[in-house]
């Protein structure tokens, strides 16, 4: 999407007068390096040799020191998982604060602790619970595309730490900054780094068009087989997006009630089987609600939520998704925040949170993870149509001061489906560039 200010402070005249420039993000490619290195990884939780031992492995040079004058780091891990007591918060700015002032462009920040739900003394929740702020904080501060995010370690989780911190150091995330994941002590064994996918069935709702035919561009490149799903009046649309990444397409409402059954029929029919299902399908009706009238509340309602729950329900049934399998959903920074003049969507989106914990739980013995992302300001055609003094706030109201891509989107449904998330359930994204808006 164009983005008439970004435009205007690109231009000649502005560089040439010193306007700032809008960073340009580090998107992945298939083939770039994780990082631009070299990592500092410091601290003395359990995490850090660990972590070490496999960027070295994966040729990104790890260091333990911080940089000294003139040097340049690409990243900084912090492992502050075995801090019990506030004093050792001093950790995270002694060891944190000069790879700070010496991270490359597109740097990256990742703190790792441990969940303060899992302890149990006071001091030492209330050591690992002021990690989150202070590294919401950091977010804040970084300039030149720099992220900082937090990672949360149940138990003895080093594969989960490993794939987070992974998504979170690679161009994967760009868009990704403030957010806080948690991972279990569950395994997942060796993925490929470039097709973590393959021999995958995914299915994308919704797929047509915008964020949905992205999601199935990027499952299709990390090596996914991909059913495009969507209404019969998008059949061009939907067809061209099943062509270009060699899946097939699925005309059908998911409101329906056998639109579940159907899904699960064509996946099984046409692929072998079902592993990843991603509930992207979703509408808005705007209006402010005390003009809210009963089409555009029930319409929103069935298409962003009750439809979800009603596909479930044949998804999970017998002869659907796989054991091992991965569900996300499409959530929104409205379903957390609110907005004004979308209570509807706003009800409906955070309706799908809650559905996100709920059913997690129900089947984490099945080894299925349930997951959402919820994003930001992300520049569609739907976007493109607000009025240009709120599109522009839209987009400058985030740490990264520009709005997001619908790859950004993309990139981290694709890791909550790659078989290296295993340890991440029950969780919500934020793909905002850290919104001013929301927690």
């Amino acid at each position: 999407m164009s983005d008439l200010f970004t435009t205007i402070v690109r231009s000649p005249v502005a560089r040439k007068v010193g306007v700032p420039q809008p960073t340009r993000l580090r998107r992945f490619e298939p083939g770039m390096p994780l990082c631009e290195g070299p990592v500092l990884v410091a601290g003395d939780g359990r995490f850090a040799d660990g972590i070490a031992a496999w960027l070295g492995g994966a040729g990104v040079p790890a260091v333990s020191t911080p940089p000294g004058e003139g040097d340049k780091v690409g990243a900084v891990v912090l492992d502050l998982s075995a801090a019990t007591d506030p004093a050792e918060l001093d950790q995270l700015r002694l060891l944190g604060a000069p790879a700070v002032k010496a991270l490359k462009r597109n740097g990256r920040v990742v703190v790792v602790g441990t969940d303060p739900t899992t302890l149990t003394d006071v001091a030492a929740v209330t050591t690992q619970r002021a990690l989150e702020g202070a590294v919401r904080s950091i977010g804040k501060e970084l300039r030149g595309g720099a992220t900082a995010n937090l990672v949360l370690a149940q138990g003895d989780a080093h594969d989960g730490v490993r794939s987070a911190v992974e998504f979170l150091l690679s161009g994967r995330s760009a868009y990704v900054d403030g957010q806080v994941i948690r991972v279990d002590d569950s395994t997942s064994g060796d993925v490929d780094a470039l097709r973590p996918l393959e021999g995958k069935v995914a299915v994308v709702t919704g797929a047509a068009r915008g964020i949905g035919a992205e999601i199935a561009r990027v499952l299709s490149r990390d090596g996914a087989t991909v059913v495009a799903v969507d209404l019969p009046a998008a059949g061009d649309s939907l067809a061209a997006v099943a062509n270009d990444v060699r899946g097939t397409a699925l005309q059908l409402d998911v409101t329906a009630d056998d639109a579940g059954g159907r899904i699960v029929e064509h996946a099984t029919a046409r692929h072998g089987g079902l592993d990843i299902v991603v509930h992207n399908a979703g509408i808005t009706r705007d209006k402010l609600f005390v003009n809210m009238d009963d089409d555009r509340w029930r319409s929103v309602m069935e298409v962003n939520l009750r439809s979800v729950l009603r596909m479930n329900e044949a998804i999970l049934g017998e002869g659907g998704l796989a054991d091992g399998g991965r569900i996300v959903c499409v959530a929104s920074i409205a379903g957390i925040a609110g907005n004004r003049g979308q209570t509807n969507y706003g009800a409906s989106k955070a309706g799908v949170i809650g559905l996100v914990t709920a059913l997690s739980r129900q089947v984490a013995d099945r080894g299925i993870t349930v997951n959402a992302v919820a994003p930001g300001f992300i520049e569609t055609e739907m976007t493109a149509r607000i009025p240009f003094a709120t599109r522009e706030i839209g987009r400058r109201m985030n740490s990264l001061q520009q709005g997001g891509h619908p790859k950004d989107v993309a990139e981290t449904i694709a890791w909550f489906a790659q078989p290296g998330a295993a340890a991440v359930t029950g969780q919500v994204v934020r793909v905002c560039g850290q919104s001013l808006l929301g927690a």
